[in-house]
């Protein structure tokens, strides 16, 4: 089955589908190991991870689609990602589609907001105008190759305009032919009910710590009316949470002891293990004549 046929009924399928979203190689090769079905890649962890700056829209297409390409080849998993506003104008969207295809990708979501974009659950953002938007998603839903591709329409307008202006632009997306909607930044349960209950399409939830969205179970956001639950940021937290004790505690102490075990770091053979090297070692073996390996003679 193709990943994205594979995405698609993930999607549609009755239980809600958990999708933590990774910020680079290493966090997706651990979602993987984990034993998700899917995972996504975003701009929010990718420029933590590439830049060491915030979400607010920093970042090159050539930069992201780069990033997610790396990301893609390595696990073998269906890999939604975002491609923010597009990048430009209908052209440059319908050229970041076939890009984020060519690499790989199940999936993709395009939002409405003014460029440059920032964070969802971040003040100050602004959206543009439905009619703005929608020729970039008709764009966007006309690029695609594969038809079980899934197209996402993000709306950022509950923090603007309310969530009805949401929501209309949420029914709006999909009567354009989006796959999924996500409206961002939903400020409490009843509302997430409303949502839900007013888009014919799928819908995402964005899980975030300390976001503006009430943080649910992925069963609670089940029974809201979810397809898709994603954890955009827990990677990167936890990410810079571990790297900040670790310096921290090396600057203080001039050594790692102490400070290294089971629970804070892996030692050199547990990384070479969870990294693939010895999978690659075994590889390298099948190319080589065990004779070519000794010694020259001459």
């Amino acid at each position: 089955m193709k990943k994205t046929t594979q995405f698609r009924a993930l999607v549609n399928a009755p239980e809600i589908l958990m999708m933590p979203v990774a910020h680079d190689g290493l966090s997706a090769l651990a979602i993987a190991k984990a034993g998700f079905q899917a995972l996504a890649v975003a701009g929010y962890g990718t420029s933590g991870s590439l830049l060491g700056l915030p979400d607010i829209g920093l970042l090159t297409a050539t930069q992201m689609l780069s990033h997610y390409a790396n990301i893609i080849s390595r696990v073998d998993l269906p890999v939604m990602v975002d491609i923010d506003t597009g990048f430009g104008d209908v052209n440059n969207v319908i050229h970041t589609v076939r890009q984020v295809e060519r690499c790989g990708a199940v999936a993709l979501f395009l939002e409405d907001q003014t460029f440059p974009k920032r964070c969802g659950h971040m003040a100050g953002k602004s959206v543009v105008s439905v009619d703005e938007y929608l020729p970039k998603l008709r764009a966007a839903l006309w690029a695609r190759q594969d038809p079980d591709f899934v197209i996402m329409a993000r709306t950022d307008a509950a923090g603007v305009y309310g969530l009805d202006e949401a929501i209309r632009r949420a029914r709006l997306y999909a009567e354009a032919g989006a796959d999924m909607v996500f409206v961002e930044a939903v400020t409490d349960v009843d509302a997430m009910r409303k949502v839900n209950a007013s888009v014919p399409v799928p819908s995402m939830a964005n899980m975030i710590e300390g976001g503006k969205s009430p943080f649910l179970s992925a069963g609670e956001l089940q029974e809201v009316g979810y397809a898709v639950a994603a954890y955009p940021c827990a990677s990167v937290f936890t990410a810079a949470r571990a790297l900040q004790r670790w310096a921290g505690w090396l600057k203080d102490h001039g050594t790692t002891q102490g400070f290294a075990g089971p629970e804070t770091m892996m030692d050199f053979e547990e990384y070479f293990r969870f990294i693939g090297a010895e999978e690659i070692r075994r590889r390298e073996a099948l190319f080589f004549d065990r004779e070519e390996t000794k010694p020259n003679r001459g």
